[in-house]
């Protein structure tokens, strides 16, 4: 029913090269010689030195940016409760209306 067209590779246009014939060398085999040693290349990165002074400036960084996280989170639950508690009131308030209403009629 729903065949999918697959496109023509167009025909080229213009100037066109043939193809570059290849010719076959020989082979001519070398003296041998032993496959050479793998040398450990030294390494370029500086090794880290942890000091008292860096270690106590990263303790204080990660307890920061925990407190900084926890922080914002707490206030995003905060957030949505405050959120949820006022849309109960309010469909409280609009139900106790409407059946008020309802009971004067």
């Amino acid at each position: 029913m729903l065949r999918p067209k697959i496109p023509t590779m167009p025909t080229p246009t213009g100037h066109v090269t043939p193809p570059a014939a290849v010719e076959p060398t020989a082979v001519v085999p070398g003296a041998q010689t032993p496959p050479p040693v793998p040398m450990v290349p030294a390494s370029s990165r500086p090794v880290v030195q942890l000091t008292p002074g860096t270690v106590l400036a990263l303790v204080g960084g990660g307890t920061a940016v925990v407190l900084v996280v926890g922080a914002v989170l707490v206030s995003m639950l905060l957030a949505v409760a405050i959120t949820g508690v006022s849309v109960a009131v309010v469909a409280v308030v609009l139900r106790s209306l409407l059946a008020s209403e309802t009971k004067r009629r």
